[in-house]
C-alpha cells in the first residue's frame, strides 16, 4: 500500500499522497521492526544481561521514531517550498519547484493533483478501515495491548487518508485551489512528526527507566493486595510502596512490605512466593517481581534507600587490589604468605 501511494502520488503530482506513503511505509518499517525485536524481548534474562531484552524493543522504537521524524521534516519543508512557490513565484517558477519535487514536470502552468488520485486515496482509506476493525476485534478477544497498537495504526493511516482525499478534491474542483494539495501534505507531515516525537520522548523515557504509570501502579497494588488473602496470616502483612520500569513490553516491579518482625525467613518467602504468583498473573506484561520485607513498626524506610549515598559512593578510583599477605612494620619485619606460614626477619 506504502508503494502504491507513493507511485500514485509521483504520478498524479499529488504532494499530500506522497506524505501520506511515507506515513505508511514508516507504518510498515515500525510493524517489521516490532515483530524483530519482540522475540528478542521476550527471551529470558542471562548472567549478562540479568534484566531480560525488553530493552532491545524500546531501541527499535527509537529507530522508527528517528525515521518517523526524518521522514515528516523533509515532506514538511517540500511542502513549504511548493506552496511558497505557488503563492509569491510566477509560473515558472513553480514549475521548477515542482520538477524539483516530482523530478519531472507535467506542465508549466498551476501544478494541480490528477483526480485519480482521488480513487486511489479513497481506497486506501476504506481498506485501512478494514484492517482497522479487524485487527481491533482479535486484539480484544486476546486482550492484546500490542495488536491494539498496531489496530490504532491502522485508524491513523485512514484519517491521514481522508485529509489526502479532501486535498486531493478540493485542488481539483475549487477555483485556483491547487494549494490545497501541498496544505494537505503540510497537514500530514505535522501529524507524523507529532507521532515521531511522541514515539521518540516514549523510547527515551523507557531507555533512561522512568516509573512505570500510575494506572500499572494501581494493578499491581490490587493484585498484590489480593494475594494476602491466600496466605494463612495475610492479615499481618502490609503493602506499603509500589515501585517498578518498563522495558519494552514487560514491566520489572518492585515492592515493599511490612510484616512481624518475629517472622522467620520461611515466613516470609511464602509471602513472596504468592505475591509474585499472583501479581505476575493478574497484571498483564509484569515479568519480574522483587519483594521486600521490612518490620512493621519500621515507618521511615523507603525503597529508594538502596541506593548508595553519593558522600561514600562512587569513589574516584578503585582500592588498591589486596594481597593475601600483609605487611607488620614494627621492630621486625613478619611476612605472612596466604598458606599461613610466617618467617620472621631479622
Amino acid at each position: 500500500m506504502a508503494v502504491a501511494k507513493g507511485v500514485g502520488g509521483y504520478m498524479f503530482n499529488s504532494q499530500s499522497m506522497i506524505a501520506d506513503a511515507w506515513h505508511s511505509l514508516t507504518d510498515l518499517a515500525s510493524d517489521i521492526l516490532t515483530l524483530a525485536t519482540v522475540s528478542w524481548s521476550l527471551k529470558p534474562p542471562t548472567a549478562m544481561f540479568p534484566t531480560g531484552f525488553g530493552k532491545v524493543e524500546s531501541l527499535g522504537s527509537l529507530g522508527v521514531s528517528g525515521m518517523l521524524l526524518f521522514g515528516g521534516c523533509f515532506m514538511c519543508l517540500n511542502s513549504c517550498e511548493i506552496l511558497y512557490a505557488h503563492f509569491f513565484l510566477d509560473a515558472q517558477a513553480v514549475a521548477e519547484v515542482a520538477m524539483h519535487a516530482h523530478g519531472h514536470s507535467h506542465s508549466h502552468g498551476e501544478i494541480t493533483p490528477s483526480i485519480h488520485a482521488a480513487w486511489l486515496a479513497a481506497g486506501t482509506v476504506l481498506l485501512k478501515e478494514w484492517l482497522y476493525q479487524a485487527t481491533m476485534k482479535v486484539a480484544k478477544e486476546r486482550k492484546s495491548s500490542v495488536l491494539a497498537s498496531n489496530a490504532i495504526h491502522h485508524r491513523v493511516d485512514s484519517l491521514t487518508g481522508i485529509v489526502t482525499l479532501f486535498a486531493i478534491l478540493g485542488a481539483n474542483f475549487l477555483h485556483e485551489a491547487a494549494w490545497l494539495d501541498p496544505v494537505g501534505g503540510l497537514l500530514i507531515s505535522l501529524l507524523v512528526i507529532k507521532a515521531g516525537w511522541g514515539n521518540t520522548v516514549s523510547a527515551l523515557y523507557e531507555l533512561a527507566d522512568k516509573s512505570i504509570d500510575s494506572e500499572i501502579k494501581a494493578s499491581v497494588t490490587r493484585a498484590a493486595k489480593k494475594s494476602f488473602a491466600n496466605l494463612r496470616e495475610g492479615s499481618q502483612v502490609e503493602l506499603r510502596e509500589v515501585e517498578g520500569v518498563k522495558s519494552g513490553q514487560n514491566y520489572l516491579v518492585d515492592l515493599q512490605l511490612a510484616v512481624p518482625k518475629s517472622w522467620t525467613v520461611e515466613d516470609v518467602r511464602e509471602v513472596e512466593e504468592t505475591v509474585r504468583e499472583v501479581v505476575g498473573s493478574k497484571v498483564r506484561g509484569v515479568r519480574r517481581v522483587k519483594v521486600r520485607f521490612i518490620p512493621k513498626d519500621d515507618t521511615t524506610t523507603s525503597l529508594f534507600n538502596e541506593f548508595i549515598s553519593s558522600d561514600i559512593s562512587p569513589r574516584e578510583s578503585p582500592e588498591p587490589e589486596e594481597h593475601d599477605h600483609d605487611h607488620d612494620h614494627e621492630d621486625g619485619h613478619s611476612h605472612a604468605n596466604g598458606n599461613g606460614n610466617g618467617k620472621k626477619i631479622q
